[in-house]
């Protein structure tokens, strides 16, 4: 009989003995029974840890849950949003990088944990019709490694969850693109009778989210239209406008990144609406605590983050933003179960915590590899306590620009860059994700094959 798929079985199960497997263990290793590590949520920080400890021990010590079968790097969420990207193309399989990389893949979502046992709850799936897929699944871990990011924080505004869009996972990302792109083409067909119509986009929240993709909306919207929308004109039919309730956008960043940004916008005609702060969102229009009405006939919210509900489930504390709160040494109180990435609270020496940004879930997976592989071995675990380095963030503002502030920790002050070398290094950072999940020559081969394919498909997706 064949072997049962990875992502069906129950729990993790080791490699045969004697394959030429990744993680062949030692007779010391093979003297006691494999440590297993669970990692839930193959984001960016999960999927590089589960791919580099699967690598090193092999699947008999390693486990990646996700609710997905694609892997997507979230911060292009909002190009596939505006349709300069394709969630489908740019996906990466997690069943081919379990088989690359030597780890298990189990499909499914966290429920929650039974900590005494050692056990996770993976809930059931079900298929596109909504026939059952999966059952419900236990996989029993010696070392439980939560990393399911984050989830968009309504901060409790009437409305906003029934009628605002987030950019929290790919479906949500093609809901909105779906939704702005059958919008433009009503607007399209209006103009014949109604000169006046016009698609109107608000965004709530003006920090690196919101920015990025008012600008990649504004491209977006003249490549659509020129597919046969020859009534829409892109500047003057479609209004985009973010709302901030910061004195400025950007305001997490250093205020040159802020002023740089704010001009690259305004000269794509994006109001922007600064220390305003939102009361309300309706079916057509965004209301703020100052009494203004904004109309809306696509809201995105892009003000905040929060740890996802399911880590109520679990029993530990978690701080206001519902995030588990962690040690230096990103541990919860349960020394069993650690935590990095949006959803954890992991503390810095000055009191605050660590930022959820990308570099920062990359920073701690390299920190907790050396740990967990520790464990996997047998070995003292190793003493140093995490510490983030800021490396300086860098904002897209289209396809050909960008904002960014490098190396701040190291100089004391933000190395300023703009324009098209900031787009490119922003892409670098995605090519250098892709790198450490897919290795050098792979990343090589999808980047000209995505170049290649760009030459025989339209410059936005239509479909």
């Amino acid at each position: 009989m064949p072997e049962t798929p990875v992502f069906l079985r129950e729990q993790s199960q080791p490699d045969k003995p004697g394959s030429a497997d990744a993680g062949v263990p030692t007779r010391a290793q093979a003297a006691r029974p494999p440590h297993r590590v669970v990692i839930v949520g193959g984001g960016a920080g999960g999927l590089e840890l589960a791919t580099e400890l699967g690598r090193k021990h092999g699947r008999q010590h390693v486990t990646l849950v996700d609710s997905h079968m694609l892997h997507i790097w979230k911060p292009t969420l909002h190009e596939a949003a505006a349709g300069t990207v394709d969630v489908q193309q740019e996906g990466l399989s997690y069943l081919m990088l379990a088989s690359l990389s030597h780890f298990n893949f189990v499909l499914g979502s966290m429920q929650g944990v039974d900590r005494a046992r050692r056990i996770v709850h993976v809930g059931a799936v079900s298929g596109l019709t909504g026939q059952p897929l999966l059952p419900e699944r236990d996989i029993a871990y010696d070392t439980l490694v939560v990393a399911v990011g984050s989830t968009s924080n309504f901060f409790g505004t009437p409305g906003a969850r029934e009628h605002a869009i987030t950019l929290d996972t790919p479906e949500s990302a093609e809901q909105f693109r779906l939704t702005m792109l059958q919008a433009m083409v009503k607007v399209d067909q209006a103009k014949a009778g109604d000169p006046q119509a016009k698609l109107n986009i608000a965004i709530v929240g003006g920090g690196a989210t919101g920015v990025e993709l008012a600008a990649e909306l504004r491209e977006a919207s003249r490549l659509v239209a020129a597919y046969e929308l020859s009534n829409f004109d892109p500047r003057r039919d479609l209004a985009i406008r973010i709302i901030e309730g910061a004195p400025r956008i950007l305001a997490g960043l250093p205020e040159r990144l802020s002023r740089a940004a704010q001009r690259r916008l305004e000269s794509l005609d994006i109001a922007i609406e600064s220390g305003c702060l939102v009361s309300e969102v309706t079916q057509d229009s965004v209301h703020t605590k100052d009494g203004r009405t904004f109309p809306a006939d696509l809201c995105m919210w892009a003000a905040g983050i929060k740890g996802p509900d399911v880590l109520g489930n679990l029993d530990l504390p978690r701080n206001r933003a519902g995030q588990l709160e962690v040690d230096a040494r990103l541990q919860t109180e349960d020394p069993h179960i650690l935590a990095f990435g949006d959803c954890a609270a992991a503390p810095r020496p000055d009191g605050k915590v660590v930022p959820a940004r990308a570099q920062a879930a990359h920073q701690e997976a390299s920190y907790l590899r050396r740990r967990l592989s520790a464990r996997i071995t047998g070995k003292p675990e190793p003493s140093g306590d995490f510490v983030y380095k800021d490396r300086g963030s860098l904002v897209a503002l289209g396809r050909e620009r960008g904002v960014g502030s490098l190396m701040g920790a190291l100089l004391g002050r933000g190395f300023f860059v703009s324009g098209t070398i900031a787009r490119w290094m922003y892409a670098s950072l995605h090519l250098l994700h892709h790198r450490t999940v897919l290795g050098f020559s792979r990343t090589v081969s999808l980047a000209l094959a995505r170049l290649l394919t760009r030459r025989t498909h339209p410059r936005v997706k239509l479909h």
